[in-house]
């Protein structure tokens, strides 16, 4: 029998079964005791409330016969001397003293039962309530004493004893300790071998969990637990583990994503430079074929230089050590700036390129370096993407009541839109909706994953919509004042 629920050996009383098989066989037992023992004290309770009613019971009758019958011998005599003869089981024994201490009547045979005089002993000892006592053959005796006037009025006092034998009581008791000892023992045998069974049964989801977690590695990460058939606890926890391993298969296919098109990336301007190095070293060149191939180097490496910043950006957007240099910012003006820079660059294709905002101030709590970097990753994104006699609008306005104190900036273009299937990837590092990879199809594929990790950094958020054809709106939502 092995008590381990993993491959790893471990001590036996440390696992989970036998502390499951532990806590089952003690609560079993202690609950058996509990009852068994309060079943044998009711039982014994009983059985002296039964014996001492009689006993106050037969004092009645006797103090009653001497009260209003003193001189009725033949009942005193039939009471004291003959009725306990006519018992098999529990026979009493009475004894009658007057006030000097005298016997007047005794039951036959009390004398060969009792000690007479420990009994007159203990009678002083215990003069108003019942107690026990030991026979001559020790036997077990339940005796009480109690005065008795004699006649009515009362000419003098007489002393009752009573003894009953209670010697089948204890028996009885005896036998039902003896009893109440097999049934712990049989409990003690039976309940941990029970308890063991329903703590197997009750953990064997819990190996089919774990067997199934050390098939998991990052190269197969599409197993998953089934929680059909498994109680609601490890149901619910099976379906969190399965949300768990669909969250890291994604983030592992991310970052292979992410390290395929970072060597792409990287290795193409890397692979330009050593070309036109190569070809230029090849032959002699004259002085403006060395100044082309510098010059082709140089946008070779600025382009590089750009990409690599943009990583650092990114890996330093997901430290939580970043710190915001928050000012209040005129969100208008800001986007008036913006617009002034790369208004030359839309002109040139031919694009309009517009500002649209409130009349009074919108006023907000910003790093205003990074809001500039991502409207102007927008707009850059819109012109690239926006044909000749389009437009492009940046718009901005406080959120209504119902959003709450934030603000709101627009970039809108009727440029060629986006796919409907792309729109939940465009935020993915190097993702682009045109797959030829070419400089004039996105560059490096950053600009939106910045444009939210600024948002991220400001606690605010992306949305972008978008129909192909007819353009695309993205819109950035920004607390007004900074979170304290």
């Amino acid at each position: 029998m092995s008590w381990n629920v993993s491959n790893n050996p471990a001590p036996w009383w440390r696992t989970l079964a036998f502390r499951l098989t532990a806590g089952y066989a003690l609560a079993g037992l202690c609950l058996v005791f509990l009852a068994t023992a309060s079943l044998y004290l009711v039982l014994r309770t009983e059985l002296e409330k039964s014996t001492d009613l009689f006993l106050v019971d037969k004092l009645h009758v006797v103090r009653t016969l001497l009260r209003e019958r003193p001189q009725d011998w033949d009942g005193l005599r039939e009471e004291i001397e003959l009725e306990s003869a006519a018992r098999r089981y529990q026979q009493f024994y009475i004894r009658l003293l007057d006030e000097h201490n005298a016997p007047v009547l005794a039951t036959p045979g009390m004398a060969e039962q009792l000690d007479l005089s420990r009994l007159a002993s203990q009678t002083q000892s215990h003069p108003t309530r019942a107690f026990s006592m030991r026979g001559r053959h020790k036997q077990s005796f339940r005796v009480t004493t109690a005065p008795a006037e004699v006649g009515s009025p009362s000419t003098s006092t007489d002393t009752i004893e009573i003894a009953i034998d209670v010697s089948q009581q204890e028996a009885l008791l005896a036998r039902y300790r003896h009893w109440f000892w097999a049934i712990l023992l049989g409990t003690l045998v039976i309940f941990p071998l029970v308890g063991y069974q329903i703590a197997r049964h009750g953990i064997r989801p819990v190996e089919e969990i774990a067997t199934t977690a050390r098939h998991i590695s990052s190269k197969n990460l599409r197993e998953r637990i089934l929680p059909e058939g498994y109680p609601f606890e490890l149901a619910s926890l099976a379906r969190t583990f399965n949300e768990m391993l669909d969250r890291l298969e994604e983030s592992f296919e991310r970052i292979s994503r992410f390290s395929a098109d970072i060597a792409h990336d990287l290795r193409t301007p890397v692979n330009n430079i050593r070309g036109e190095a190569e070809v230029a070293l090849a032959r002699a060149r004259t002085v403006d074929e060395y100044r082309d191939v510098l010059g082709s180097c140089l946008e070779e490496a600025v382009r590089l230089s750009e990409l690599i910043s943009d990583l650092l950006f990114l890996a330093r957007a997901e430290s939580p050590l970043t710190q915001l240099r928050r000012e209040p910012v005129d969100v208008a003006e800001l986007l008036d700036g913006v617009r002034e820079y790369y208004e030359g660059s839309a002109q040139d294709g031919g694009i309009s390129l517009t500002t649209a905002v409130d009349s009074q101030p919108v006023i907000a709590e910003l790093d205003r370096n990074l809001v500039q970097r991502a409207v102007g990753n927008l707009v850059s994104n819109a012109v690239a993407h926006t044909p000749v006699g389009g437009s492009i609008v940046l718009g901005t306005a406080l959120a209504t009541a119902a959003e709450g104190s934030t603000v709101r900036i627009e970039v809108s273009d009727t440029g060629e839109g986006i796919p409907a299937d792309a729109l939940p990837k465009v935020f993915d590092r190097f993702y682009r909706v045109d797959t030829s990879r070419s400089k004039a199809s996105g560059g490096t594929g950053l600009g939106l994953a910045i444009v939210q990790s600024i948002m991220v950094l400001h606690g605010g958020n992306v949305e972008i919509a978008s129909q192909v054809g007819q353009g695309t709106r993205v819109t950035l939502r920004l607390p007004v004042a900074a979170a304290r």
